[in-house]
């Protein structure tokens, strides 16, 4: 009886059943996607901080900031010195030249590395690993052989320009070709830029590397200079053996560098002494890292520490734009159409209620109770409630896979002095690490994920608006007399 008279009720106010749930559709499509586009954003934010600062670590230290030529040694610029015997001269006359070197980064000093072992002893800290950031530079090219200027005569040789500048010179040509290098503590991986990669191929480096001339490389920059597990790499001047290949655990982020080595031939190679360039640290409790920072600033005061939400505050460009218009401009625009629509499944309604008093009354006068008239009223509204949610899901889904095809790309720039490798996971670094200290963009694939739980809250929300509106046409029916049927029917 009840299911029969609600299916002809709501049949028989066709109108007013489309407006109430095209209206509270709107709003719940509007939920959605702005749910999803919020979650799509903040996926977006954390692969532009993980492409800076992806490596499972709670803080950064490093060091302080270098003002322009206080440099130590290996510390960027400078120029190649190939020497005398620095290329080897065919019969034609030209002079074939090659020469690497490791250089720290010139933007930002180093920490002796003792501040490993300072970082762990602070309360709260639960581990903290060491590590040498380095630009790998390689100066290869041909030069002609110099010509006499009637002063003298030339050895065969002509010198090479100081720097790192491709281009020709006198004739010839050279060029420079630089990747980012990370000396790691080799037995070192639940902590720092080895333990947010996976192994693709042979082995990761182990304690017995200490001292080794051993190399682990990223996958990307391996595939794109067709190099494997059993080859050798040139780094510094020096052959290492490549014994594994790795890529980053995110999709969405590369690998902190090119290439991996022992911390201790890294030093050792870059003619730098004891020292590391960050230190990786790992808080006891997420709920400490605040303080954890707070402790290491006093106890490193010329160092910089940094957090996860130090890098999260300097991301800019329109990624921080999308962000904020969604939180605000979104949020806001989806409540005032949800209050809209049931205001709107309201005011229906009541109107329907007050057109029905000859039937609520008639009704009344043959024996319904007052909670039966409510029911009835409240049953309608919140069937009408429910097929809104059910168009406003479907509209939903259509917007959010709209956008999943469209795939709108936005930029995304992070200031990041604390980043241990400059371009990170790609090939040619800027020589002397200047990449570190420069900002980093990209553009990244804004997606618009969409979760159980807010399908879930947006029919929540269609039938909790249903709701409303059959509460007030239940207490606007309820208030109805018999009399006043009658009176009507008279």
């Amino acid at each position: 009886m009840y299911w029969t008279y609600l299916r002809r009720e709501l049949a028989g106010r066709k109108k007013q059943t489309i407006i109430v749930a095209a209206g509270l559709a709107i709003a719940v499509a509007l939920v959605i996607i702005v749910n999803s586009l919020s979650g799509g954003v903040r996926d977006a934010q954390a692969a532009a901080l993980e492409s800076v600062y992806g490596v499972g670590t709670d803080l950064t230290v490093t060091g302080a900031q270098a003002e322009p030529g206080e440099g130590g040694p290996g510390q960027g610029g400078g120029s190649f010195d190939f020497g005398e015997d620095g290329g080897a001269t065919a019969e034609d006359g030209t002079t074939t030249l090659e020469q690497s070197r490791l250089m720290t980064d010139m933007m930002r000093g180093t920490l002796d590395a003792s501040t490993v072992a300072d970082a762990t002893s602070v309360d709260g800290v639960a581990a903290a690993s060491g590590a040498l950031s380095l630009t790998n530079s390689t100066f290869s090219g041909e030069l002609p052989t110099a010509p006499s200027d009637g002063t003298g005569t030339t050895d065969g040789q002509a010198a090479p320009p100081a720097g790192g500048q491709g281009g020709g010179f006198g004739g010839g040509s050279f060029d420079v070709d630089s990747f980012t290098v990370l000396g790691v503590e080799s037995a070192d991986t639940t902590v720092g830029p080895l333990s947010s990669v996976e192994l693709s191929e042979g082995r990761l480096l182990d304690a017995g590397d200490d001292g080794e001339n051993v190399a682990v490389l990223d996958a990307t920059y391996a595939t794109s200079n067709d190099l494997a597990v059993g080859d050798t790499i040139d780094v510094g001047g020096t052959d290492m053996e490549i014994v594994g290949i790795v890529a980053s655990t995110s999709s969405e982020a590369d690998t902190a560098a090119n290439v991996y080595i022992p911390l201790g031939v890294a030093q050792t190679l870059a003619g730098v002494g004891d020292v590391v360039s960050t230190v990786y640290v790992q808080a006891e409790s997420a709920g400490d890292i605040a303080a954890v920072q707070s402790a290491l600033e006093e106890a490193l005061p010329e160092a910089t520490v940094s957090s996860q939400s130090d890098l999260a505050s300097t991301v800019s460009g329109s990624l921080a734009s999308a962000s904020s218009l969604i939180t605000n401009l979104g949020t806001w625009l989806s409540i005032i159409v949800l209050v809209v629509a049931v205001a709107l499944a309201v005011l229906f309604t009541i109107s329907g209620v007050s057109r029905r008093t000859r039937e609520f009354g008639t009704l009344k006068a043959i024996g319904w109770s007052n909670r039966r008239v409510v029911g009835q009223v409240a049953g309608e509204s919140v069937v009408q409630g429910l097929l809104g949610g059910i168009l406003g899901l479907v509209i939903g889904l259509i917007g959010v896979v709209a956008i999943n095809i469209i795939q709108p790309t936005i930029s995304a720039a992070a200031s990041t002095p604390t980043g241990p490798g400059g371009d990170a996971g790609g090939g040619g670094g800027m020589p002397g690490g200047m990449g570190q200290a420069a900002a980093t963009a990209a553009d990244i694939t804004l997606s618009a994920p969409i979760s159980v739980s807010v399908i879930i809250a947006a029919i929540v929300l269609a039938v909790a608006g249903g709701l409303v509106a059959g509460a007030f046409g239940g207490w606007r029916a309820a208030r109805l007399s018999p009399a006043e049927a009658l009176r009507s029917v008279a």
